[in-house]
């Protein structure tokens, strides 16, 4: 639905929150291949995000002479994060795109890449994570699950229906909090936030009802989720990185030869560091796309950014002995300050 202040709804707005029927119908025409991945995601169909599924569905399906492809699950229709993991457990699913949310549920430990506000850019993310990726990928293999790839969601920004322009006015708000997420618990808790448990695909329903007032997300992730016709503002001051990767489970793959496993990690690792690229830049372009729709950014101050930040860090050391350990923590920390010295 679209509502009478979105009526100027822009090309890039159209591809990712309408359904592409002559892909849908591609893909519907595809034969069967001898062995298929079931993936789940929040991503709608149309999206940039499903876009790269299908043409990495394509690749490894002609490049193994279709003896492996993939069955897409798009748009949230196999639940939450938290819903696809139990299916993946039960062998419902094999395997699924996710946020932070879903990474850590399979390996904390990565969650030390959502720190908040901790990067100022792309760049200090890229070298930080380049520098403890090895740690990573074996965190998520003793999880029982393969990482294809990261997909980066983009940096995270406060969208409200009233103007969030202090922290005492993002403690005093409505805000949604993802159900059981431990880490952005301690971004509340560090805010004085007391915030509303919500399942991602209830989030849309809820700014409509006012159940809540305000929510987090990447400006991509708010126009394809469509969160963007409910809310007013947008806080332009990031408080983290969203991370994404396409997990499969390792006991899923069991059927899958070496020599297609390897083909398949082969066609992935390109197409999504290539997403990861795409995503970036449409970040920057939904800023502009939203603010033709009557979604105010707000500009801070360099004084009340400073509170921001300050507050914010607050949360670090809180996850130690939780999320991650105090030795990652300081790890990350030093890498970031090598990198920042150099640069």
């Amino acid at each position: 639905m679209i509502y009478s202040k979105h009526i100027r709804l822009s090309a890039l707005i159209l591809g990712l929150v309408i359904t592409m029927t002559a892909s849908g119908s591609a893909d519907a025409r595809k034969p069967k291949a001898d062995f298929m991945i079931k993936i789940a995601t929040l991503a709608p169909e149309g999206s940039t995000w499903m876009n790269s599924m299908h043409e990495m569905d394509d690749e490894v399906r002609a490049r193994t002479e279709n003896r492996v492809g993939f069955k897409f699950y798009p748009g949230g229709v196999q639940g939450d994060e938290k819903d696809v993991l139990r299916k993946i457990r039960n062998g419902q699913l094999h395997g699924g795109g996710f946020t932070g949310y879903g990474l850590g549920s399979v390996a904390s430990e990565v969650r030390v890449l959502e720190m908040p506000f901790m990067y100022r850019n792309h760049d200090e993310l890229d070298f930080v994570r380049g520098k403890i990726d090895d740690q990573l990928q074996q965190a998520f293999d003793d999880g029982g699950y393969l990482n294809l790839g990261w997909v980066d969601a983009g940096f995270i920004y406060v969208f409200s229906k009233q103007p969030i322009t202090t922290p005492e006015e993002l403690s005093a708000s409505r805000m949604w909090v993802w159900a059981g997420d431990p880490l952005a618990e301690l971004f509340f808790k560090a805010f004085d936030i007391s915030p509303i448990p919500l399942a991602a695909p209830d989030v849309l329903t809820s700014l409509q009802t006012g159940v809540i007032n305000s929510a987090y997300n990447s400006p991509l992730g708010c126009i394809a989720l469509q969160w963007f016709t409910r809310v007013s503002y947008m806080t332009d001051i990031p408080i983290t990185h969203g991370m994404g990767a396409l997990l499969i489970s390792k006991k899923g793959l069991r059927k899958v030869s070496p020599a297609d496993l390897a083909i398949l990690k082969e066609v992935a690792a390109p197409i999504l560091r290539d997403l990861t690229e795409q995503t970036r830049v449409q970040n920057r372009e939904a800023i502009v796309e939203m603010k033709k729709e009557e979604v105010q950014v707000i500009e801070l101050s360099e004084k009340v950014r400073e509170q921001f930040f300050e507050t914010g860090r607050g949360a670090w050391d809180d996850g130690v002995g939780k999320i991650y350990s105090a030795e990652l923590l300081q790890q990350v920390k030093t890498l970031l300050a090598e990198y920042r010295a150099a640069h």
